[in-house]
């Protein structure tokens, strides 16, 4: 099976699972490495990012560590590692549903015949601390709520401005998350922001393929954990015809692929692990796919036909 269609089937089967497999009992529980919003009622398996600013949030001190609350948080903890480690990036490029809204987005801009936006490496370069910044956004606002510096309304920061939160719920008709709380000043100006982060986000992913990647706290953590990865995208640079087709279709605007010289694993910050560099390259070898060091796909010019497929 061609390697773009298998994406495009996991990405469909996993928005189905994620988004209502609580209806038929499936969930996966809190520690998916992807935008599976808790706040759709019947989604199979909740961002972990909520997790983590739970389990900062209770403030768990050195003498709870090892009580339930303590073991819990370190659980979970260990099953995103596991599950980050195992797929990497392919959470992103394969797996979240929001990613998968976003390139519907994409896919209707196509078909109405309208040009997208690039990103240039410079602008590239501006934008990926942004990322950062909100990661630690999530993990600082929960301990500066426990000093009690911050208001207690902005527990959960970053789901708060989520526009995960507001969209995904509208796929079960859930629509309360994009009107204003008036509760005080805070939970109004709270909600305010994710109505304005929310139309912000579905305008720039129509407009510029996997827009709100760019921003997307997860794909930080991804890039932390990426030496545990045991899936690599790898180049042979012998290889390659310099054709820059992998610069082309990629949805980051990412050219490290297409430049890079050196022999081994390849990739950029912004990197999905969508594959669509390893679908288009008609260099037979000069890319592969490898989990733990072996094959599961590589380039050639039957792929860059769309006639590859997994081994």
């Amino acid at each position: 099976m061609p390697i773009k269609r298998l994406r495009l089937i996991v990405q469909h089967l996993s928005f189905l699972i994620l988004m209502y497999g609580g209806r038929i009992g499936i969930h996966l529980g809190p520690a998916v490495p992807c935008f599976s919003c808790p706040y759709v009622y019947y989604c199979g398996g909740n961002c972990y990012l909520m997790g983590l600013q739970g389990y900062i949030g209770f403030g768990i001190s050195a003498s709870q560590i090892w009580g339930f609350q303590g073991l819990r948080a370190l659980f979970w903890l260990l099953i995103f590692v596991v599950l980050a480690s195992a797929l990497g990036r392919l959470w992103c490029g394969w797996v979240c549903p929001f990613g998968l809204i976003s390139d519907w987005l994409t896919a209707l801009r196509k078909r109405l015949g309208l040009t997208g936006l690039t990103f240039s490496p410079k602008l590239r370069s501006r934008l990926a601390p942004v990322k950062y910044v909100l990661l630690a956004y999530l993990a600082l606002g929960p301990v500066l709520i426990n000093l009690g510096l911050l208001h207690p309304d902005f527990y959960l920061p970053f789901c708060q401005i989520c526009p995960g939160k507001s969209l995904l719920p509208l796929f079960e008709g859930e629509t309360r998350y994009l009107t204003a709380e008036l509760t005080n000043s805070v939970t109004t100006g709270l909600s305010v922001a994710l109505m304005v982060i929310s139309g912000l986000s579905v305008a720039g992913m129509f407009f510029k393929e996997r827009f709100f990647c760019y921003f997307c706290p997860m794909l930080a953590i991804f890039r932390i954990l990426e030496p545990l990865s045991a899936l690599r995208l790898v180049k042979i640079p012998k290889y390659c015809h310099g054709c820059a087709s992998c610069h082309r279709v990629c949805p980051m605007d990412i050219d490290e692929v297409w430049h890079s010289r050196d022999e081994g694993p390849v990739g950029a910050d912004d990197c999905l692990g969508c594959s669509d560099c390893l679908a288009s390259c008609s260099a037979g070898k000069a890319l592969s796919l490898r989990f733990l060091g072996r094959e599961l796909a590589a380039s050639s010019p039957e792929a860059s036909r769309g006639d590859k497929k997994i081994k």
